[in-house]
C-alpha cells in the first residue's frame, strides 16, 4: 500500500492522540469553519480501515445528500493525498452507500436525520461497525449519535480497540453544548469523553482571501464561524435573552412577597421532579430528583409547604401525566400545558402564555434568583435559552417550541425551565379574594 506523512495542525494532533488512546470513546472536534474537521475524521477513518484488514467503519451525517456533496469530496482528497487509487485500493458504490477496500474493509454512509417515520431510528437495523465518524454531529439528534454509538462492537476484541466515535461540529446551543463544550468549560467533562476547540487560525492552509470573506459576514455568524463563539447567537425567535437570565441571580432589588410553590413531575426514567419554593418574584429554593413515587413527591411538598409558610392552594403541579394523580393527592392546584390561554389573548395555549410573559419579566430583570445551587443553576440557564417562538412566522396562534423538539436538540426534558415559567399562573389565575360581608366579623 503506497503511503505519505502527513502534517497535522497542532489542534488535529491534540485530538489524534485521544483517536489513539484506551480510554476516550467520545471525541468532539469543534468550533470555526475551515479548522480541519472533516479532513481530521476522513484521515482518521480511512487510516483505521487500512490498518485493521475486514474491518467495518461508519461515516454519518444529518442528510445523506449534503454528506455526498461535501464529506464525501474532502473524503477523496484525503484518498489522494494518501496515493490510494480507486479500483486498485478502494471502490465506491454510490447506490449502496459504502466505500470497500481492497483489504476487505468497509466504510458504510449513513443518513442520520430524524424522520417522523422512523423516530427510533431502526434503519440502522443490526448494524456492527468498528467505529464511526459523524460529520457536523450538531446537526444530528443526540438520539441518532447514542444510537450510533450503541452500534460500535464489530470485532473490537480481536482487533484490540476500544469504542470509538469522532464528532465535528461548528457552536451550537444544543446538545453538543450542554454534554461537550460546557463540561469542558466546567472543567467537569468525563474521561471518557473529549472537546478540542478548532479554528481557522489553527489552520496553516486556510486562504487568506477565505478568511477576509468571514469578516464580512453579519455578526452572528462571524462570532460562531470565525472565532468559534459557543455562547452567542442572535436567534430573534428566543424568549429570554441571555444576559438577563444571567442576571436573575445577582438581581438585589426584587421584594420578597406571597408564598409559592411550583412543581414539575418526572414522568419518565431520566426525567427529573423539579420543585421550586417562591417568595414574591424571589426564586428562593430549588429541590431536584428522579422518579420517585408520589407519596415521596407529596411528603417533599409537604415538607417545603410547612417549613416556607406555603398555603396549599398557592402549591402548583403538572397536571400532565404522573402529576395527575398527584393533584388529587395533596388537593393541590393543576397545570395542564394544554389548556386555554387565560384573558383572550391569542396564544395557543397556557404553558406558551406562561412562557411569552415571565420571559418579558426576566428581560425587564423583574425576577430575582436567591439559591445556589450549580447543578440546577446550570439546567435552568440551558433550558430557557432553549425556549423560542415557534412558527412565528406563520399566520397562526402564538406558541412556543414543543417540548419534544427541544428534547431532540439537547437530549433531556425541559424539566428546569417548566416549574419555572408555571410561577406565571398565579398572575394569570389569581387566587378569589375573601368577600366581607357587612354584619359578620
Amino acid at each position: 500500500m503506497p503511503t505519505i506523512d502527513v502534517e497535522l495542525t497542532q489542534t488535529q494532533s491534540v485530538a489524534w492522540e485521544k483517536l489513539e488512546d484506551k480510554s476516550t470513546n467520545e471525541i468532539l472536534y469543534g468550533g470555526g469553519v475551515f479548522g480541519g474537521k472533516t479532513f481530521l475524521g476522513c484521515l482518521w477513518i480511512i487510516t483505521m480501515a487500512l490498518n485493521y484488514d475486514e474491518s467495518r467503519w461508519l461515516i454519518g451525517r444529518s442528510k445523506l445528500k449534503n454528506l455526498k456533496q461535501t464529506t464525501l469530496a474532502t473524503f477523496f482528497d484525503v484518498c489522494k493525498l494518501l496515493n490510494l487509487k480507486p479500483v486498485e485500493h478502494f471502490n465506491y458504490n454510490a447506490q449502496n452507500g459504502e466505500i470497500s477496500f481492497y483489504n476487505d474493509s468497509v466504510i458504510i454512509l449513513k443518513d442520520l436525520f430524524l424522520y417522523p417515520s422512523d423516530p427510533n431510528f431502526d434503519s440502522l437495523g443490526s448494524l456492527e461497525v468498528s467505529g464511526a465518524f459523524i460529520d457536523e454531529c450538531n446537526q444530528c439528534v443526540r438520539k441518532a449519535v447514542e444510537v450510533v454509538k450503541s452500534r460500535i462492537r464489530y470485532k473490537l476484541k480481536e482487533f484490540n480497540i476500544i469504542p470509538k466515535m469522532l464528532m465535528s461540529c461548528n457552536p451550537a446551543k444544543n446538545w453538543v453544548f450542554t454534554e461537550f463544550f460546557k463540561p469542558y468549560e466546567d472543567n467537569v467533562l468525563t474521561d471518557d469523553k473529549a472537546f478540542i476547540q478548532a479554528l481557522i487560525s489553527d489552520n496553516p492552509h486556510a486562504d487568506p482571501e477565505y478568511i477576509k470573506s468571514l469578516h464580512k459576514m453579519d455578526e452572528a455568524s462571524k462570532q460562531r464561524l470565525l472565532y468559534g463563539n459557543w455562547r452567542y447567537d442572535s436567534d430573534p425567535t428566543k424568549l429570554f435573552e441571555y444576559d438577563s437570565i444571567i442576571d436573575m441571580w445577582s438581581n438585589n432589588y426584587t421584594e420578597k412577597g406571597t408564598m409559592y410553590i411550583t412543581a414539575d413531575i418526572a414522568r419518565l426514567g431520566e426525567d427529573k421532579t423539579v420543585i421550586y419554593v417562591w417568595s414574591g418574584w424571589q426564586l428562593i429554593h430549588a429541590l431536584s430528583f428522579g422518579k420517585k413515587p408520589l407519596d415521596y413527591t407529596h411528603e417533599q411538598l409537604q415538607r417545603l409547604s410547612k417549613e416556607y409558610r406555603v398555603q396549599q392552594h398557592n402549591i402548583i403541579v403538572d397536571e400532565d401525566g404522573v402529576g395527575g394523580g398527584l393533584v388529587d393527592f395533596g388537593n393541590y392546584t393543576g397545570f395542564v400545558n394544554n389548556s386555554k390561554a387565560k384573558m383572550k389573548t391569542n396564544y395557543a395555549n397556557l404553558k406558551s402564555q406562561c412562557y411569552f410573559e415571565i420571559a418579558k419579566m426576566v428581560n425587564n430583570g423583574e425576577i430575582a434568583i436567591k439559591f445556589t445551587d450549580s447543578e440546577i443553576k446550570s439546567k435552568l440557564i440551558e433550558d430557557l435559552e432553549q425556549i423560542r417562538d415557534w412558527n412565528s412566522d406563520k399566520d397562526e396562534k402564538i406558541r412556543v417550541i414543543p417540548k419534544d423538539k427541544i428534547k431532540e436538540m439537547t437530549g433531556r426534558s425541559t424539566d428546569y425551565s417548566d416549574p419555572f415559567m408555571m410561577r406565571m399562573y398565579f398572575v394569570l389565575v389569581p387566587p378569589p379574594k375573601t368577600m366581607k360581608i357587612k354584619g359578620l366579623m
